[in-house]
């Protein structure tokens, strides 16, 4: 696993090892980057169900201003800090290692505009942290929301001041795009 483009183009990353472990393939993320093109600079990036922090440190690497990491298991967060480390990007990282299924959503001193929910496949994640009491306000205006799923599932979430635009099958896994809806940034 390596970062595709950007700065740090080519650099490898430490991987976690297990069998329940399955990381965004290099495809995959570079369909996401392709996606949604340069206007990945300057942008707060929330990556969670980190994992490896691969998402993230992508989006870092193609010019994006902040990233946040958030995961449960404290052995992903060992991994993420040191694939910080390894692109020298501690500076506009940070990691928290927070259980998003069975706590509340972190509180954060600012909205993001882009979100990639990447959870383990199968157990009905996206639609829960979705659906949480607080998500629509770590939405900036024009935010983004990427869900990466399994092709076998669909995803059931509360339309809350969210819209889907897109919606891309890559093999076994399927990628949601959601943006914030003009109505509840104000517009008509």
């Amino acid at each position: 696993m390596r970062i595709i483009s950007g700065a740090c183009r080519g650099r490898k990353l430490v991987q976690i090892q297990g069998k329940d472990i399955r990381p965004t393939s290099d495809r995959v993320r570079e369909a996401v980057f392709n996606i949604l093109g340069p206007g990945i600079r300057g942008k707060r990036v929330l990556d969670m169900f980190a994992g490896t922090g691969a998402l993230g440190l992508e989006a870092l690497s193609r010019g994006a201003q902040s990233a946040v990491f958030v995961d449960a298991a404290q052995s992903s967060c060992n991994v993420i800090k040191r694939n910080i480390e390894l692109c020298r990007m501690a500076d506009q990282a940070r990691i928290l290692c927070h259980d998003l299924i069975k706590g509340s959503l972190p509180i954060f001193h600012h909205t993001f505009d882009l979100i990639f929910i990447d959870p383990p496949y199968h157990k009905e994640y996206p639609g829960q942290v979705l659906g949480k009491p607080g998500f629509s306000e770590l939405l900036a205006p024009g935010a983004i929301v990427i869900v990466e799923q399994s092709a076998k599932e669909s995803l059931n979430y509360p339309g809350n001041s969210l819209d889907k635009y897109l919606e891309k099958k890559y093999s076994r896994t399927t990628l949601t795009f959601l943006r914030k809806s003009a109505i509840d940034e104000g517009c008509v």
